[in-house]
């Protein structure tokens, strides 16, 4: 009797103990943690300044930016949306908070991680907002040396959020050279999503 409930103890402890140590594998110290956390103040912060070139200098040169207007090869490219983008609108209070369980570590090397969020801010566009909104992120940054960089960075807009009817109809006709939405349409949008909420 006592050997099966020695195996059985030791079973139990073996289950309770493998998550834990697989978090502990999976955790990210905290000094990497704040350096990642500081990258994203960076980018809030060009947001908030409407800096594409600071926003643009937080990627790496071959990154990929997508977002509900589709992807953005290039930092070069990344800082040309940008720029656009800031003369079409003015973006304020922009804030991305990663998720409590995030980041993870990509690989063995520790030089690459992938982490979730969440971004909200304000839009004002020529002729609508202030609109409030929100939606979700997900990233991968590597290491450059002593930084850390977004290689890759996906953001959509959350479901019936006033902002994404804007940035939808706007942002496509710089980012990818069509016409121009008419303003009136945007407002129109706009005022619908506001009726929403």
């Amino acid at each position: 009797m006592k050997i099966p409930l020695v195996v059985a103890l030791t079973g139990l402890a073996i289950s309770l103990a493998a998550p834990a140590f697989a978090q502990e594998k999976d955790a990210v110290d905290s000094q990497i943690r704040q350096q990642l956390d500081a990258l994203g103040e960076k980018y809030d912060e060009a947001f908030n300044n409407g800096d594409a070139a600071a926003l643009a200098a937080t990627f790496t040169r071959d990154a990929v930016l997508v977002n509900d207007t589709g992807p953005v090869y290039g930092r070069e490219a990344i800082e040309k949306y940008y720029a656009d983008l800031f003369l079409k609108v003015h973006l304020s209070n922009w804030l991305t908070t990663i998720d409590q369980n995030s980041p993870h570590v990509v690989g063995t090397a520790g030089n690459e991680m992938w982490a979730t969020g969440e971004w909200s801010g304000t839009i004002q566009g020529h002729n609508f907002g202030p609109i409030r909104s929100k939606g979700y992120v997900s990233s991968i940054a590597v290491r450059e040396g002593d930084v850390w960089k977004k290689r890759m960075q996906m953001s959509n807009v959350a479901r019936n959020s006033q902002v994404g009817l804007a940035i939808s109809f706007a942002a496509p006709a710089f980012a990818q050279e069509k016409e121009t939405v008419d303003p009136q349409i945007i407002e129109q949008l706009a005022a619908r999503a506001q009726q929403i909420h």
